[in-house]
């Protein structure tokens, strides 16, 4: 569920002279480093872009730009949280050239039950959906729903991570959110309230 902690194995040492040696032009460590990261932005991408060339073509261009930017990274800060910006970004990019971006600023949020949290939230809906009705399900979704959604649940995104990357309030976070769950439970067509609590907001 948590991608970041799950992509490579490496110590915080280990990654910082790992990133050392890709910044001074080491070809084996760039090739490291996209061993230890690339297959969970590949499946990042694969469930916020529609088809899987899509995602394998995003994956190299995000490699690409992150090898650019590199420069730019804050050790200070974690390589994954800045990594997934990166590839957040690019996605969202993607979806805004194709023109299918939609808004979701719209809405009555007053006919909308407010959850608590479930400690075991992807790992229920996994039980109750296949993965691939679940990727079919989050393709159906708007644009900003799908990316908030897979930010939060599959990249593990903080809500002020996830408003910098999708240009909204911070306190829009959670009301996004919220929608963005509900909307994947009517399309998954459960009437129970299982889905829904797959989905509640964690802390933020």
């Amino acid at each position: 569920m948590d991608e970041r902690k799950t992509t490579g194995a490496m110590s915080e040492t280990d990654l910082a002279q790992l990133l050392s040696q890709v910044r001074a032009g080491g070809s084996d460590a760039w090739g490291e480093l996209y061993r230890q990261y690339a297959p969970a932005i590949f499946r990042f991408c694969r469930r916020v872009l529609p088809t899987r060339e899509d995602s394998e073509d995003a994956t190299t261009e995000i490699f690409m730009k992150v090898r650019q930017k590199l420069g730019t990274y804050d050790s200070s800060r974690p390589f994954t949280a800045w990594l997934y910006k990166v590839a957040s970004n690019h996605c969202w990019d993607t979806l805004r050239r194709r023109r299918i971006r939609q808004d979701l600023e719209t809405g009555d949020l007053d006919t909308l039950p407010l959850e608590h949290p479930d400690p075991s939230q992807l790992e229920r809906l996994q039980e109750e959906h296949t993965s691939k009705e679940v990727r079919d399900g989050l393709a159906r979704l708007p644009d900003r729903a799908r990316m908030a959604l897979v930010l939060r649940y599959f990249a593990d995104m903080s809500y002020d991570e996830i408003a910098d990357t999708l240009g909204v309030r911070r306190a829009f976070v959670g009301v996004l959110l919220l929608r963005a769950r509900h909307q994947l439970r009517d399309v998954l067509g459960d009437s129970g309230a299982n889905t829904a609590r797959v989905f509640a907001g964690r802390k933020p």
